[in-house]
C-alpha cells in the first residue's frame, strides 16, 4: 500500500506542475504573431557577378615553333596596337563570371586575343643565326579556368571592416596557334617550313593543355563600398605545362544601383606565368611566357 501512495503523491504533484504549464502554453498560443515564421530560415540564395574586363599585359619570354624560337619584350601599348582580326576572329574577348551561395562560389575566367608582332617585336633568340635574322609573330591564345572557391574563415579587423578567406581550386585551359615568320638566309635551316618569297613559314598548328590549379583569395572590405581582393595560386605540375602561377590584386568601388542590380568599378594588377613545351627537334612548340599588367573593369551583380 505504501508504494501505491507514493505513486499516487508522484502524479499529484506532476500534475500541480503540468496543469500551470499547458495552460500557460495556451495562452502564449494565441499571441504569436501571424507573421512569425515557424519554420527554420531558407538556405541563402545564390547571387552573380558578371565582370567584363580589359587586361593589357606586358608578354615578357620565349616562344618555341618548329624548334625555332623567338623573344618576346612587349608592352602593354604594343599589345594595343597589334590586336587583330585577321581570318575574321574577333582581336580579344575578356571576361569573368562568379555565382556564389554562402561560403561556396564557382567561376569562370575566359581571357583571348589574337595577336600579330612584327620583327622588331618578336626576336630571333641571340646566337641562333641559323633561324634567319628577323622574324614576325602571328599568335591566337585563348586561356579558360574554371573553378570553385570555398570560404573557411571570416573575421573583422574592425567593425563593418570584415576580411574572408577562400580556398580555390580549378583548371585551366589553353589554347595556342602561332605562326613564326622567319627571313631566308643563307643560313637558314628550311627543315619543316614553308618557304613564301624572302620568308619561311613555321606553323605550330593547334597546340591545347590543361593544368590544374589550386590556390588562395584574401577578400577585405577596408572602407564602405570598397574591397580588396588578393588572389594567387600556382599549377601545371608537370601534368600540362611544367609549372605555372598567378597573382592578382583588384580593388572594387560601388557606383551605383538600379532595379536590384549593383555596378561596380574595378582596378587592379594581374600576373599570369607559365612553362610548357612538347616534341623535340624541329617538332618543338614551346612557351614560356609572364604575362602582367594592369586590369580595367565593371562588375555586375544580381
Amino acid at each position: 500500500m505504501r508504494w501505491h501512495l507514493g505513486l499516487q503523491s508522484a502524479l499529484v504533484v506532476c500534475l500541480g506542475f503540468m496543469m500551470p504549464a499547458a495552460a500557460c502554453a495556451a495562452d502564449l498560443e494565441g499571441e504569436i504573431p501571424p507573421d512569425l515564421p515557424l519554420t527554420p530560415s531558407a538556405a541563402p540564395a545564390w547571387s552573380l557577378q558578371i565582370l567584363p574586363y580589359a587586361w593589357l599585359p606586358y608578354l615578357v619570354g620565349d616562344v618555341t615553333v618548329r624548334g625555332r624560337s623567338v623573344h618576346l619584350d612587349i608592352d602593354p601599348i604594343d599589345v594595343l596596337d597589334h590586336l587583330t582580326t585577321s581570318g575574321g576572329r574577333i582581336p580579344a574577348w575578356m571576361s569573368y563570371i562568379e555565382a556564389r551561395r554562402g561560403p561556396l562560389s564557382l567561376y569562370n575566367d575566359t581571357f583571348y586575343a589574337n595577336l600579330g608582332l612584327s620583327s622588331d617585336l618578336a626576336r630571333t633568340r641571340p646566337g641562333r643565326a641559323d633561324i634567319g635574322v628577323s622574324a614576325g609573330l602571328d599568335f591566337q591564345q585563348a586561356v579558360i579556368e574554371l573553378g570553385a572557391g570555398y570560404q573557411v574563415g571570416r573575421w573583422a579587423l574592425a567593425p563593418d571592416r570584415p576580411v574572408a578567406l577562400d580556398l580555390i581550386a580549378g583548371v585551366r585551359y589553353w589554347y595556342q596557334e602561332a605562326d613564326l615568320s622567319l627571313a631566308v638566309s643563307a643560313e637558314l635551316d628550311t627543315g619543316g617550313l614553308e618557304i613564301r618569297g624572302n620568308r619561311a613559314l613555321a606553323r605550330s598548328g593547334s597546340v591545347d593543355w590543361l593544368d590544374p590549379l589550386v590556390g588562395a583569395r584574401l577578400r577585405h572590405q577596408f572602407a564602405p563600398g570598397y574591397e580588396l581582393t588578393v588572389k594567387g595560386d600556382v599549377g601545371g605540375f608537370g601534368v600540362g605545362s611544367q609549372f605555372s602561377w598567378q597573382a592578382l590584386a583588384a580593388v572594387t568601388f560601388d557606383l551605383a544601383t538600379r532595379d536590384g542590380v549593383t555596378y561596380a568599378g574595378m582596378v587592379g594588377y594581374r600576373a599570369l606565368d607559365v612553362d610548357y613545351e612538347q616534341g623535340s627537334g624541329r617538332r618543338k612548340y614551346g612557351y614560356d611566357i609572364l604575362q602582367h599588367g594592369p586590369l580595367l573593369g565593371l562588375v555586375i551583380g544580381f
